[in-house]
């Protein structure tokens, strides 16, 4: 059997699992090849805390180059910029071209940004994309430490799923921290009329009884689209006072994406078919919250990391001229959402519940993924 060349693109949980099944049990016949811009990445789950200020970030990364070197994998630190079907292969920020047999998907979404109107913007922080979320975020901390003394500040969440409740509450636990003189207020703009679309009441109840606790007026069924002098204008034009606006909703592909061969949804995500594959292009895959299924699955790490063993099966029989196996998505998953108080919030379903105990297990489920990923490395 020839040599077959196999391109991950992109760090994400999906491909941390990939290459460590291929590390566990390599296969003598493929070469692994790794694009991504940093030779850590950053777990989801974990970053609220780190928002929080309740660790570092190096404890919210997977050392994704010791991981290649476990996988006997070449690592190319340098984003993906273009791909080409025929003939094969991936051009990258750095001029680069990778050629490929066998290539997978997982760069995660970006954001789209609201509209900037008029000068004295509030400062944006937008939450997406993560890989470049410590950058944007250190630089609004240093804004923030030569703010004038005392005073209050205004801090906008756009965003009413699990995400916008969870960053705002543990971005104003860390700005109240870091300015205690500073008087903080929380806003938080809901599209919806409910918080976590799709959740039971009991879970929604928890969130709202938090951001209440955290001091968080709730804007129901307010769609902020536009940034403009002192504030953010809704969807129906409605003016409301910012000065620091936390942007978390409207997840998209990333533009490059638009111009590639590849079948994208109406949100820029790569359409797939139930094996991963995109719909197609064979030999071409997608996980995490670049993939777009039918019906849409939600934007949230588990599936990704739920992807990654049934993805990297499927790579090695698509590697060796085998049928593909069909991934079956979970009907419900566990949800634990930080609150920024060292409390979290799990929810299921209808199911949901919550305290101290609740954050030290979510602390102790992320730190165990975590250390999977680093060294040393258990066999």
């Amino acid at each position: 059997m020839p040599m077959q060349q196999l391109l991950l693109i992109g760090a994400g949980h999906a491909h941390a699992l990939v290459l460590e099944a291929f590390a566990k049990k390599p296969e003598p016949n493929i070469a692994i090849t790794v694009v991504s811009d940093n030779p850590l990445a950053a777990y989801s789950g974990s970053v609220p805390a780190w928002l929080a200020g309740e660790c570092t970030l190096r404890e919210t990364q997977i050392d994704v180059a010791a991981l290649c070197q476990r996988a006997n994998a070449r690592l190319i630190l340098s984003p993906a910029s273009m791909i080409s079907t025929q003939p094969r292969y991936v051009a990258l920020a750095n001029g680069e071209c990778v050629n490929f047999d066998v290539a997978s998907f997982n760069i995660g979404s970006t954001l789209t940004l609201p509209q900037q109107l008029g000068e004295s913007l509030p400062k944006l922080l937008a939450m997406r994309p993560l890989s470049s979320l410590h950058q944007r975020w250190l630089a609004l901390q240093n804004e923030i430490s030569h703010l004038p003394n005392g005073g209050t500040q205004r801090v906008m969440g756009v965003g009413g799923g699990a995400a916008g409740c969870e960053t705002l509450m543990s971005v104003l636990a860390q700005l109240r921290q870091q300015r205690p003189d500073i008087e903080w207020q929380g806003h938080l703009l809901s599209a919806a009329n409910e918080l976590l679309p799709g959740a039971g009441h009991l879970p929604r109840w928890l969130i709202k009884r938090a951001l209440s606790k955290a001091a968080i007026t709730v804007h129901f069924e307010q769609r902020g689209e536009t940034l403009i002098e002192g504030g953010v204008a809704t969807q129906n034009d409605k003016r409301l006072d910012a000065d620091i606006v936390l942007w978390a909703t409207g997840a998209v592909g990333h533009p490059w994406l638009a111009d590639s061969p590849l079948p994208l949804d109406k949100h820029g995500f790569i359409r797939v078919e139930n094996t991963l594959e995109v719909t197609g292009q064979p030999n071409i895959f997608a996980v995490g919250d670049c993939a777009g299924f039918t019906p849409a699955l939600p934007n949230a790490g588990v599936y990704a990391v739920r992807m990654g063993p049934h993805l990297a099966n499927n790579l090695r029989l698509v590697c060796r001229g085998e049928p593909l196996a069909p991934w079956h998505p979970p009907k419900r998953v566990l949800a634990l959402i930080g609150t920024g108080d060292r409390r979290a919030i799990a929810s299921r379903g209808g199911f949901g519940v919550s305290g101290k105990w609740v954050w030290e297990w979510k602390k102790r489920i992320d730190a165990r993924f975590i250390a999977r990923f680093n060294p040393p490395f258990e066999d």
